[in-house]
Formats: structure tokens, C-alpha cells, sequence
């Protein structure tokens, strides 16, 4: 290979670099041969500490350009070009990975870098950044990793992409005669990169002798046990392992490079890590999530104050008590427990003997505290042992709504890391599809060749028999894990949300002290996941015969018949499933409206619960006390009104969802006039802000996702809902939308709620969705209304001079446009939250003229 004279110059203009930044230094290495560097490297002088970011192949250092801005205050960011790469000397030889660790600590030692250093890597700099790190612990603070492996997983043959420019055959031409893997690295994201930086990434390496060193990377992964750097590699995976200081790892999911297995491969080295996935990022998750650079710059602050998070939130006192105790409780109690419609009844001491010897059979199999089990099966009695038992055993159930779809489940189960799933017939299927790791567990009473023929390995019913027999599994420690609940992904990407076994009984106790729940309750669940409570909350339970990803399946007479199956005294039902339980009254028989008459208690959550749907539910459920409890996945519940108290509250800007419960304390975080949150946290009357909680059933955390998490309790000890509301003189919390859904215009903000409450009180109107269209702070509000009569299609159009003129007289607020659909777009759990971001692209398209048909208004 030739090697240049000379090492050129930075290109000027390279989008996001600050021409400052670029330094070269000459290095002499342990030969005394001197090298010429070049580094990005923001200059601050006596620093507080030193970021030493450590780029791949076939990046350099423009990689990190976003975190050399982004510095925190008084850190020194210090991005090299490794020998060979960027814009630093072309050595003319291969340097195998030890040698790439001695250059870096050369390096470090003659910019006079002293520590406390992160070291901060990706790609294949991520290992050669932990070797450093390993040879300078004394000065080591912490280490950031991205899209990277430290080793092979057993079983594992390396990436597949990089393996194919590893053969002998391929690796000159892709490498090195063509730009081709410079090129295609760039080539991963979705959407594409901005030409002009893909060319910046590109720039260092336009012709073949700059691209030697591409090229001996590649030759120098040890793939094969005799490799001269395998030693080396192992010793770094290895020695991480020991390797006490805190440690963060930001990952882009959709990585053909590195996958899952890597992932999990280094959170089991590096067990403290915290992590945060960006989901839709590729291999370059800089590029691909740019406030990866501020979460590592709050990251490191948080170091450096040593903030906990958790040492301000409320603590329950220690439980005698676990999320199964009611199960003990009535271990030889013969009532039923849990009672399918058209199909088996099990009774408490069925089910609590059935559980103790599930547990015991899922440890005997390995599955013990700590084992995250995916939950693949439809409500019945299955679902219910199941979920008991895998608590019983210390592990954690995992919850993703297969409303979510195949790819939306795949992502929240692979994502949460699950070791084993449990599945139906159709639940195994499907995790064949989603290609879901650990063992595989048949339910629905598929005999062992059935079970088999799907990929599961045992059946429930072979692990009840073997833990029978078997030891009793220790019981959990109050602060484990018990579950990760994944959201609706009503307003984003579905979050998993993880409980600890303290909050799981903590809000177990807050709902039975709250509704006055007594074992001589039943509870009928046309929301699956409170089926799933009934027997830790002491009370009987049933699932009608519905599919529960379709709230709107329930009918008044499948509501009536679940009823009369459990002699139901307490029902838990989504908004749409009730506006069809009285659109379906009329079918009912003499029989089924008597069932409904025991009902005592009717409950509604997941989206705004409309006044006159309450009021028209009365003549259906004509004992039943009707309550909306107000929550979330996060932190159910956290206030809760009646009927009564809503009619009593009168009209109002939002939905009044009542007074905090015991225990629970809510503020607001004010807004600014774009739309942020950052106001200090007040219970000032009527002022509009995110709604912030703070409770001892509150969530422990999001999974997986830190930077998230970092977002959501920035205020230690306190969550942040994202729903936009105010507190009233009474202390009534009142919603008024979602965070994101505010509109800012160009006088101040406008919260979509009571607008659309206040619209849909016209004649002609059966829905509204407020929406802002433009930039932000100069937002218009737009409003999208489903006139009455109108055929079911969602198609946009400009609403008639009538319409609009009353839309206008009853807004409250000035409105730019009104348009009309025949159907909003909702979520699929709830079918009641609307997706406005969704009707907000929609209507910007058509006042753009790029969409839907118009008429003058």
C-alpha cells in the first residue's frame, strides 16, 4: 500500500463541525515512532473531566461531532481519529487491537488527560475504548458504549455483514479498492442521511491508499480462535466484567451489525449499565437519535451531582403481604376464583394449589427471580395461574397488548429481554414469527406433541406435575421486579413500564381501600388487565366473551351473561366498550337485565369518560355507582370522581377526574409559551401545566429506556404523566390534553380538550379533535369534526359556511379552519384516545392543498 506524504487538511464546511475544534498532535509510540493525530477536541482547560470518544469503522471523529457541542460544563470532549483513519497518518501497516489500546493511552498521555475520564465507543472503537479503560482504571469515571460487542456470544459467529467483508475473496475490493463499505455504512439509516453528510463521513477515505486501514480493521476482527487479537478481545470481555464504575449504554435497535445478542451480552457484563434504546435507530444511533448527545451530557451531570432518582420517591412500608397473599388467604376456600363464560370454573383452593406448584415447576426449569416471561396468552383461566406463579417463583411477567401488532410486540419482547414465553397455541405461533428468544412454554391444555410441533419445550401441565414434587421457591424480595407493563402506544412508541413487588401490593391495596372491595365482591373485567388483578385484589373474576383488543365487541347482552356467570357486583370497562353496551340495551332479555341489576359498582379508565355516557349507562346498570378513576400504565390510580361529582363540578376547561387518592400527591409543571413544561412543580389553582404525581404505587421505571426515564422524573421522586391539565380551588384535577398535542400560537397555548368538549356539545357534531397546523409558536388551531350522519371514511374535507360558523361561535378560542372526517383515528386498546398528531399531518396536508377534496367555509 502507498502511504501519503502529507495528511491533508480538514475539508472546510463539514455540516456540524466547528473548524476549532480540529487539533492535530504528534505522538511517539512505545518504538518512538511519531505519529500525527487528528482530533476533535472543544479545548476547555482544566477540566472537571474528559470524555475520550473512541469512533469505529469506517467512521472517524466527525461521529461525535453533536457530543463535542454538547459537552457538559467543564468537561473536555476529546474525539481522535485512530491511526490509520480520519484525517490522521496513514501508518501503512496493520495494528491489531492491543496496539490500538497503546496507541489510545499514548495518545491520552501526551494531550495530558489525568482523569476522571468516560471513555465513550462504538462500533468496533468500543472494545479498543474498554481496553483503555481496563489499563487506566485509576483514572477511570464511567464508560458510555453504542452499537458495539466486546465478544462472540456462545453459539455465535459474528455479524453477518462484517463477516462477509471479512472473506479473503471480498475484502480488498469492498474495503479498500472501492469506497463500497465506507459507503454502505452510511447507507443503514432509515430515513437516509443528508447527502452532504454521508459525504462527510466519506470525505477522509476518497481514495484507495486512505482507505488501507478500513481494510485492516476488518482483517483484524478474531473471528477464529487462533486469531493474533483473539487474546487480547477475550481478556477485554473478560476483565469488563469487574469492572466497577457506572456505565451507560445507548443502542439503535435496527442494527444489522450488532443485534440483540450483543446487547444482552454486554448487559451481562456490565450489569450496573443503565440503558436506553432508541427505537428506529440503525448502526449509527448518533445519526440516527442526535439527543443521543444530551442524554449522555445529563448523564454525566447526574454523575457528578450523584443524583438519585429513586432516594426521593415514597416508599410503602415493607409488606407482609405479596401480589398472590389472597390466593393463601383462601387456600382451601372452594368459591370460584375465576369462572370462564362458556367454560370452566376454578376455585380458590384450585387455583392457589395450582400456582404454588407452577412456581415451583418454573424454578425446577430454570425460570426463576429475575426471568422476564413473556405473556402470549388470550385471558382465561392459564393466563390467571400463570401470572400468579411466575410471581410466586420471583420472576417478572412481561405484558405487550397484542394490539400493538406482530412488529409493534416484537419490538416491546425482544426489547424487554424475555427469557421465556408462555403461549396458546396462537401465542406460540406467533412467537416463532417474532423470533423470540428463551424457552418456550405451551398453555391451553396442548398436549406435549402439539406443544412441540410449536417450538415449546414443556406445557404448563408438565411443569405443574414436576412441581408437585419439588421444593417450594423462595419468596421475593419486596424491591424485585414483578413486571414490565408495556403502554398502548396511543401517543408513541409503546414504553415498558417495571413494578417492583412493593408497588405492585402498594396499588393493589390503594384500589381495595379506594372502591370498598370485599371478598363478597365479583368482578366482571371487559379490560383484561384488571382480570388479571381480581384474585390479588380477593375477589372473583370473569372476562366476557369478547377479543379484548376490540373494546367495542362488548355488547350489553355479553356484559349481562359475564355478569350472571360470577354474580358480578363491580365492572371494569373501556369508554368504547360501554358507548356500545348502550348502544346494544335494547337486545337485552328480562334475565340479563336482572344480572346487571347486582352490579354495584361500574368503573371506566383509559380516555376522558363523557358525562352523558355515564348518565345513559344508569338505565343498563341501574344500582351501579359510577366512577372514572384517572391513570395511567405508569400509576394507576391517582384520583377518582363519581358521576355525581363530575355533574357536580359543571362544565369546565377539560374533564374533571376528581380529588388525589390517599396517599397521592399531584402537581403541574407550568408551561412556557412554546409549549414546554418547565415551570416549577405548584398546586396554584387554575393554572395549566403537565400533570406531575407522586405515590408509593408509582412505577419504579420505564425499561430500557434511561433517557426517558431521566425526562420523566427530572423532578426526583415525582413522575411526569404528559397529560396537560390544572388543579381547581377544590384541589379537582382537570385534564385538558396531552403534552405534545398543545398548540402554540403565536399569543400563547391552547390545550385541545375543552375546545373539543365545548364543540362537541353542537347538534351537528358527534366528535372534534383540536389540532395545531405550522411551526411551532405560530401554530393555528384547526378543528376536525365528525358531523352527525356522516359515512365512516376518514377523508379530510373543508366543513360548509354553516358548520364552520358554529364550530367558530363554540371554540372559545380562535379558529383558523374547520374540517370535517367521518372518522378519527383512535387507539386500538382504548378505542377512545385520538391520535392527534395523526389528524395535525392530515389537515396540514389538505390546507396545503396536497390532500382530501375542500370546499369554501
Amino acid at each position: 500500500m502507498t502511504v501519503p506524504t502529507s495528511v491533508p487538511d480538514l475539508p472546510p464546511g463539514l455540516p456540524g463541525i466547528d473548524p476549532a475544534w480540529s487539533r492535530r498532535v504528534t505522538v511517539a509510540d512505545a518504538t518512538g515512532t511519531k505519529h500525527e493525530w487528528h482530533l476533535l477536541d472543544n479545548g476547555v482547560t482544566d477540566p472537571v473531566g474528559t470524555l475520550l470518544c473512541v469512533h469505529g469503522n469506517p467512521t472517524w471523529s466527525y461521529l461525535w461531532r453533536r457530543l463535542v457541542a454538547a459537552a457538559p460544563p467543564g468537561w473536555r470532549v476529546i474525539a481522535p481519529d485512530q491511526l490509520g483513519m480520519g484525517f490522521s497518518e496513514r501508518v501503512g501497516e496493520l495494528r491489531p487491537l492491543a496496539q490500538r489500546v497503546a496507541d489510545l493511552g499514548d495518545l491520552t498521555a501526551a494531550l495530558g488527560v489525568t482523569g476522571p475520564v468516560i471513555t465513550v465507543g462504538h462500533d468496533w472503537g468500543g472494545v479498543i475504548s474498554l481496553g483503555w479503560a481496563l489499563q487506566h482504571r485509576d483514572q477511570l469515571r464511567g464508560v458510555v458504549l453504542t452499537n458495539t460487542a466486546v465478544a462472540m456470544p456462545p453459539g455465535d459467529l459474528g455479524p453477518a455483514l462484517i463477516r462477509l467483508a471479512h472473506a479473503p475473496g471480498v475484502r480488498p475490493a469492498a474495503t479498500v479498492g472501492t469506497p463500497l463499505f465506507v459507503r454502505a455504512t452510511t447507507a443503514l439509516s432509515r430515513p437516509a442521511l443528508p447527502a452532504a453528510v454521508r459525504d462527510a463521513f466519506a470525505a477522509p477515505y476518497a481514495s484507495a491508499d486512505r482507505r488501507g486501514s478500513v481494510g485492516d480493521f476488518v482483517a483484524d476482527i478474531p473471528f477464529a480462535p487462533g486469531h493474533p487479537s483473539r487474546a487480547t478481545q477475550e481478556a477485554i470481555a473478560e476483565g469488563i466484567r469487574d469492572l466497577d464504575v457506572p456505565a451507560l449504554l445507548l443502542w439503535g435497535p435496527r442494527d444489522p451489525v450488532f443485534g440483540e445478542r450483543y446487547l444482552a451480552d454486554l448487559r451481562g457484563r456490565l450489569p450496573q449499565a443503565e440503558l436506553h434504546r432508541y427505537e428506529g435507530a440503525s448502526h449509527l444511533v448518533q445519526e440516527d437519535a442526535p439527543e443521543y448527545a444530551r442524554a449522555i451530557a445529563q448523564w454525566v451531570a447526574d454523575l457528578a451531582e450523584g443524583r438519585s432518582p429513586a432516594a426521593a420517591r415514597p416508599v410503602a412500608p415493607t409488606p407482609d403481604r405479596h401480589p398472590w397473599s389472597a390466593l393463601t388467604d383462601r387456600a382451601t376456600d372452594d368459591s370460584p376464583a375465576v369462572v370462564e363464560v362458556g367454560g370452566d370454573t376454578v376455585s380458590w383452593a384450585a387455583l392457589s394449589r395450582r400456582v404454588e406448584d407452577l412456581a415451583a415447576g418454573l424454578v425446577a426449569a430454570g425460570i426463576g427471580p429475575g426471568t422476564r416471561v413473556g405473556m402470549l396468552v388470550e385471558p382465561s383461566a392459564d393466563l390467571t395461574a400463570t401470572v400468579y406463579a411466575v410471581w410466586r417463583a420471583g420472576a417478572v411477567i412481561v405484558v405487550a397488548d397484542k394490539g400493538l401488532g406482530l412488529r409493534g410486540m416484537r419490538r416491546a419482547l425482544r426489547g424487554a429481554g424475555v427469557g421465556a414465553v408462555v403461549g396458546s397455541a396462537q401465542g406460540l405461533a406467533a412467537a416463532r414469527v417474532m423470533g423470540l428468544p428463551g424457552t418456550r412454554i405451551a398453555a391451553g391444555g396442548l398436549s406435549g406433541a402439539a406443544a412441540r410441533a410449536l417450538g415449546a419445550t414443556t406445557t404448563l401441565a408438565e411443569l405443574e406435575q414436576r412441581g408437585a414434587t419439588a421444593a417450594a421457591p423462595a419468596v421475593a424480595a419486596p424491591d424485585a421486579d414483578c413486571a414490565v407493563l408495556f403502554t398502548s402506544g396511543a401517543t408513541g412508541p409503546a414504553k415498558g413500564v417495571v413494578y417492583t413487588q412493593r408497588q405492585a401490593v402498594a396499588q393493589l391495596d390503594l384500589v381495595r381501600s379506594t372502591y370498598g372491595l370485599t371478598p363478597a365482591d365479583r368482578l366482571v373485567a371487559a379490560f383484561a388487565p384488571f382480570a388479571i388483578l381480581g384474585p390479588a385484589l380477593g375477589i372473583g373474576s370473569v372476562v366476557p366473551d369478547i377479543d379484548v383488543t376490540a373494546p367495542g365487541s362488548l355488547t350489553a347482552a355479553k356484559l349481562a351473561d359475564a355478569t350472571a356467570a360470577v354474580g358480578g357486583t363491580v365492572v371494569f370497562a373501556s369508554p368504547a366498550a360501554l358507548r356500545r353496551v348502550v348502544a346494544t340495551a335494547g337486545e337485552l332479555t328480562d334475565a340479563q337485565r336482572s344480572a346487571l341489576g347486582g352490579v354495584r359498582l361500574l368503573m371506566s379508565a383509559g380516555a376522558p369518560v363523557p358525562l352523558s355516557l355515564l348518565q345513559q349507562l344508569h338505565t343498563v346498570l341501574p344500582a351501579a355507582e359510577a366512577h372514572t378513576p384517572y391513570g395511567m400504565t405508569e400509576a394507576l390510580p391517582v384520583t377518582d370522581v363519581s358521576a355525581g361529582q363530575v355533574a357536580a363540578a359543571g362544565a369546565g376547561n377539560g374533564v374533571c377526574v376528581g380529588a388525589p387518592l390517599a396517599g397521592v400527591e399531584v402537581r403541574v409543571s407550568a408551561l412556557t409559551p412554546t409549549g414546554r413544561a418547565e415551570g416549577d412543580l405548584t398546586d396554584t389553582p387554575e393554572l395549566t401545566g403537565e400533570v406531575c404525581v407522586r405515590a408509593a404505587h408509582v412505577k419504579d421505571r420505564y425499561d430500557a429506556l434511561w433517557a426517558t426515564e431521566r425526562v420523566s422524573s427530572r423532578n426526583p421522586g415525582w413522575h411526569r404523566t404528559g397529560d396537560v391539565g390544572h388543579l381547581d380551588a377544590e384541589g379537582r384535577l382537570w385534564i385538558e390534553g396531552r403534552l405534545p398535542h398543545v398548540v402554540t400560537t403565536a399569543t400563547g397555548v391552547v390545550t385541545p380538550v375543552g375546545v373539543e368538549q365545548r364543540v362537541e356539545t353542537l347538534p351537528d357534531v358527534t366528535a372534534a379533535a383540536v389540532v395545531g397546523v405550522g411551526p411551532a409558536g405560530a401554530q393555528v388551531v384547526v378543528v376536525v369534526v365528525v358531523p352527525a350522519g356522516s359515512p365512516e371514511r376518514a377523508r379530510l374535507a373543508t366543513a360548509g359556511t354553516d358548520l364552520a360558523a358554529a364550530v367558530r361561535a363554540a371554540a372559545g378560542t380562535e379558529v383558523a379552519a374547520v374540517l370535517t372526517t367521518g372518522r378519527l383515528p383512535v387507539d386500538i386498546r382504548h378505542q377512545s384516545k385520538v391520535d392527534r398528531t395523526a389528524v395535525a399531518r392530515a389537515a396540514g396536508a389538505l390546507l396545503a392543498g396536497s390532500g382530501g377534496s375542500r370546499r369554501r367555509s
